[in-house]
């Protein structure tokens, strides 16, 4: 099997809140949205992001919906930017959207700056200025420890 990941799927409570966040207040073009099931939106080359109405994807795994509002947890989605600046930038355009700061921005443990915010649903991302992070022409992830 070849080593990759093309759809990153999220079960989420309040579809319309996770659209108003995501499209509305970041700014995102949806990919495709089908209101009241699911909300694809394209993060990155060949990969989507899918927001799935929690009752939607229970029936689609034949299995009970976990409730109103199901809870994300042990997992952050991370959005790497250029500079400390821009992660200020970032985490407070999520916040004005309708995000939770979890971690307000602060120099990081691997010698970058990072904050973490938390959607409408609780999915928490990390925004994080890494100099030690870098993608090549062809794609490929480099990461080199900072000291």
């Amino acid at each position: 099997m070849e080593q990759r990941t093309d759809f990153i799927t999220l079960a989420t409570g309040d579809l319309d809140a996770a659209r108003a966040f995501y499209v509305e207040g970041l700014g995102w073009e949806p990919l495709l949205d089908v209101p009241g099931e699911i909300l694809f939106l394209q993060v990155g080359h060949g990969l989507v992001l899918g927001l799935f109405d929690a009752e939607a994807f229970a029936a689609d795994l034949d299995a009970e919906a976990p409730g109103p509002a199901p809870v994300v947890s042990g997992v952050t989605l991370s959005h790497n930017v250029g500079s400390a600046a821009e992660v200020d930038a970032a985490v407070e355009r999520m916040r004005a959207a309708g995000g939770s700061i979890r971690k307000p921005p602060q120099a990081a443990a691997f010698g970058g700056y990072h904050g973490h915010v938390a959607d409408p649903n609780g999915v928490v991302w990390e925004v994080a200025f890494n100099p030690g992070w870098s993608v090549d022409a062809e794609g490929r992830v480099r990461l080199v420890p900072v000291e």
